[in-house]
């Protein structure tokens, strides 16, 4: 349902913000947290990322070997204070309100009900969630899903899961039969698992944060780092201080890209010091980093030419070029044949702009091309990312100390996941291994990502949805669709530590499963267990929760994962989901035995400070695995990366976060970085386009997704607010935007749903 007026919760303004990421205002937005949690989990913060500790539940960025004596951010904190909060969500909450009432709150208002407490059914009768117990639950469950051809039974993993039970939740799906491994993956950095695999030849990226210490330059493209992955401000601004250069690529001036002021940091807390972070900040259009890299590609190519030719030192490494890759030449002549003014149109930037980046990129020794969302979540998503490798190999900043690709992935362990088999892909799955292991034989079918599993509920063939965490009908695109058509669904089964509005959509059958926060002390079998996840650099590190769980009948993912397993598969001689569910290192132990070459000695090795690294080929610039060895020039298939043409009417619309929500947790409503308190029902325009559309600030308007599939997508109750942001490219927030995004507009080749480029027309 969408709103004819904005949506406001207390003070209502629009100021734009002229201060540092950090400072301040950082602990300002913490301390608002902590008011509306009512509690200051300050023994937990101070264990947050550091070895003995736990690891954050919010972002995946690195884990220092030697933490700061604060080793969380602002939206870290919040995750954590989120988590911890003293209110409860109880048999009596249910008791008092319907499903359907519910879904008349806000994201905000569901998660404020707090932790859930007790297993609960849904009673169709009644509409509400009432109380059951675990063992009819695992019993129903395993009941139901026997019933169901599992090629129809869908296994969707968020990345809060940890190493363990994703490796279990991925066994215990295909031994049942189902390869449908879908996870948050598939909504955001495919398109990085595809592009980089078609490039390099590994599916993540190749540094670690010993290259951000040696590195003296720094490529950023579409990745907001002060609101999704503010730690590594830590990193950036000891790069700037030892001289390191960023230039930054991205529709939006995001504050933490610009200036930063350490709250670790006495002196400037104290005084008006803060760090410039880019020395170069380029506004490219949204869907324009195509354009923008085959600028700074051609540029660089051309004036190697002309210095070669002149006789000086080359700007391009060919020795690598020729040793480790294929396809330069063609890739070379598509860049010479770019026309500059068609780069300057598709990109939003002039030729001098983009020069004055690439000639800043040519005096460089080693550099990291940073990217996010903002590139993966586009129709050529994966062209993007083809592009980013292509300026890296250039100069041979591929597998080279402080060089190399840095995807920034979101949720704490969702690269890990798919380490551990959790995959659609059976090609990416040792099945092979797990049949010699298990005794089983593995399913061998292509299983369904995220878009699938979007498009067969929508045609009513999906019959079971399990979800480990993650709140998918809120995160998926064509949203209203996808919950009118979710009752279709014979069983659904979520698995969660707070209420969120994908719980208020059920199948015919349907079960809220309440689990221990990683920040939560888990015993097993009288013995407290130890967790591990990988972060964003592909290192491995344990995580030890200490705090009381917020309630004695909750349950660890792992352990209901096993007993789901119990109750839904034959007895195996060769698997104990029993001594899994008591005893973690035992999952260890398998998911050594099932990856060598990645966890050998896991146990021995998952404590180890910083985390220890699982190896990456393309690190070592090892491109045995691809076809012919070598790292490959892949051309993209335009300029543009939305995927559809301009039109005088016809917008480019990026869906956003604020700093006050990670995914589609909502902490608040400030917005500190973009100015904007009391609301999230906006649409980020710049001043030129509402004089073109006669619009004044304030006024509300509706958003059209423009399509040919004859289904009318709206999005009403938006306040006109204008922003510094290029023309012909709108801003809105998600999830509550995602009415707009077609299931069908996703990356080629990825399925990455494309909501960084959504077209669009304003309506009044």
């Amino acid at each position: 349902m969408t709103r004819s007026t904005p949506h406001v919760v207390g003070r209502l303004s629009f100021d734009p913000y002229e201060g540092p990421a950090g400072g301040w205002g950082s602990l300002s937005g913490m301390a608002k947290v902590v008011l509306r949690s009512g509690d200051l989990p300050v023994d937990q913060l101070m264990r947050q990322n550091k070895p003995g500790g736990f690891m954050c539940v919010s972002c995946a960025w690195a884990k220092p070997a030697e933490p700061h004596p604060a080793e969380f951010c602002e939206n870290g904190a919040k995750a954590t204070i989120w988590d911890l909060t003293p209110r409860r969500a109880g048999p009596d909450f249910f008791a008092s309100h319907t499903l359907t009432e519910l879904r008349t709150w806000t994201d905000y208002e569901l998660e404020q009900a707090g932790r859930l407490t007790d297993p609960l059914r849904y009673d169709a009768a009644s509409d509400r969630y009432v109380p059951c117990d675990w063992a009819e639950a695992f019993a129903a469950i395993g009941g139901r899903l026997r019933e169901i051809d599992p090629r129809a039974a869908v296994f969707y993993a968020s990345g809060r899961a940890s190493l363990e039970t994703s490796y279990a939740y991925a066994l215990m799906a295909r031994m049942y039969g189902s390869q449908n491994l879908p996870d948050s993956s598939n909504m955001c950095h495919e398109s990085t698992s595809v592009g980089l695999t078609q490039s390099i030849g590994a599916p993540v990226g190749t540094v670690t944060l010993d290259d951000f210490a040696k590195t003296d330059f720094l490529f950023f493209f579409g990745q907001n780092v002060g609101s999704n992955s503010p730690r590594m401000l830590h990193d950036l601004q000891k790069a700037v201080r030892r001289g390191a250069q960023i230039v930054t690529f991205n529709p939006l001036k995001e504050r933490g890209l610009e200036a930063f002021t350490n709250p670790q940091s006495p002196f400037q807390m104290l005084s008006p010091a803060t760090t410039e972070i880019s020395a170069q900040y380029h506004q490219v259009k949204t869907g324009g980093d195509l354009a923008a890299i085959t600028g700074l590609c051609k540029w660089l190519i051309e004036a190697d030419e002309m210095a070669r030719a002149a006789g000086n030192p080359a700007l391009i490494d060919h020795a690598f070029i020729a040793d480790y890759t294929e396809g330069y030449a063609a890739f070379a002549d598509f860049c010479r044949g770019a026309d500059w003014g068609e780069i300057e149109r598709e990109s939003g930037l002039s030729v001098a702009a983009i020069a004055q980046a690439a000639a800043a990129y040519a005096r460089s020794t080693a550099a990291i091309g940073v990217y996010g969302m903002g590139l993966t979540q586009q129709r050529f998503g994966v062209s993007n990312v083809n592009m980013v490798c292509n300026l890296m190999m250039l100069r041979g900043n591929v597998g080279r100390e402080g060089a190399g690709l840095c995807p920034v992935r979101g949720h704490s362990n969702v690269q890990g996941q798919r380490t551990v088999g959790i995959t659609e892909k059976p090609e990416l799955a040792p099945l092979d291994v797990l049949k010699d292991q298990y005794g089983f034989e593995p399913p061998r079918y292509e299983g369904m990502t995220t878009v699938d599993v979007c498009e067969r509920v929508l045609e009513r063939q999906v019959r079971a949805f399990i979800g480990l965490g993650g709140n998918f009908l809120r995160a998926a695109p064509d949203s209203p669709r996808l919950e009118a058509a979710w009752g279709s669904i014979d069983l659904t089964v979520q698995i969660a530590t707070k209420l969120n509005r994908g719980h208020l959509f059920t199948g015919r059958a349907a079960y809220l499963l309440p689990t221990l926060s990683r920040i939560e002390r888990d015993v097993q079998d009288g013995r407290p267990q130890t967790v591990s996840m990988e972060d964003s650099t592909s290192c491995i590190h344990a995580s030890d929760g200490t705090r009381e769980p917020a309630s004695p009948n909750l349950r660890s993912e792992m352990a209901i994962v096993a007993g789901i397993a119990q109750a839904l598969l034959p007895p195996n001689p060769r698997l104990d989901w029993g001594a899994w569910r008591d005893d973690y290192g035992k999952v260890r132990d398998a998911i050594a035995q099932t990856y060598p070459d990645k966890f050998a000695d896991f146990n021995a090795r998952f404590r180890q400070p910083g985390g220890f690294h699982r190896g990456n080929p393309a690190r070592e610039r090892d491109f045995s695995g691809m076809e012919g060895g070598r790292a490959r020039f892949i051309l993209p298939p335009g300029l543009s990366a939305v995927g559809f043409d301009d039109a005088p009417d016809v917008f480019r619309l990026m869906t956003l976060r604020s700093n006050d929500q990670f995914n589609t947790t909502v902490y608040g409503y400030h917005d500190r970085f973009r100015g904007i308190q009391g609301t999230r029902d906006v649409l980020l325009i710049c001043a030129a386009d509402m004089d073109r559309l006669g619009l004044e600030a304030g006024q509300v308007v509706a958003l059209e997704t423009v399509s040919d599939d004859g289904i009318d997508r709206r999005k009403d109750g938006l306040r006109v607010t204008p922003f510094d942001i290029p023309p012909g490219c709108l801003g809105a927030y998600y999830p509550e935007c995602n009415v707009l995004a077609p299931v069908g507009h996703h990356a080629q080749d990825a399925k990455t749903p494309a909501v960084k480029g959504i077209p669009v027309r304003v309506r009044p």
